[in-house]
């Protein structure tokens, strides 16, 4: 599915169909830096029923959120990471195969840590409108 954005209420639309479209749990954000990842975090994860505060785990690496009906929704940011094996280390292997929705951005940093299947959610800016492509599973 493709979505342009151009706004945060338009944002909260788009987000909500991907949440209800949701087919894998592992969802790759991809992006250019300031594209609005973590923006578009934030909204799936008010879309899935998270009422906390989401923020973006840049030094952390890993956020945990409980949504409304007591699921968990894992937020991950491998920006900082400078290999693998500080993924490895960390036991990304029980998140990603927890059976609860995990949403990392720049997955390009660990290419062979994904798992087999997953989402993929790719984000693009021109003229301050968003492009959003989301595919439920690869």
């Amino acid at each position: 599915m493709k979505y342009t954005v151009n706004g945060l209420e338009e944002l909260n639309k788009v987000a909500t169909e991907i949440a209800d479209s949701i087919e894998e749990k592992v969802i790759l954000f991809y992006g250019e830096m300031g594209a609005g990842k973590t923006t578009t975090i934030k909204a799936i994860c008010k879309a899935l029923g998270v009422l906390e505060e989401v923020s973006s785990p840049t030094f952390s690496l890993v956020n945990e959120y409980m949504t409304s009906n007591g699921e968990t929704v894992f937020h991950f940011d491998m920006y900082r990471i400078n290999s693998e094996e500080e993924v490895y280390d960390m036991g990304y292997e029980e998140y990603f195969y927890s059976g609860n929705i995990c949403l990392v951005e720049w997955p390009e940093k660990i290419p062979t840590l994904l798992p087999e299947k997953y989402g993929e959610i790719k984000i693009s800016v021109s003229d301050k409108i968003r492009t959003i492509d989301f595919v439920s599973s690869v």
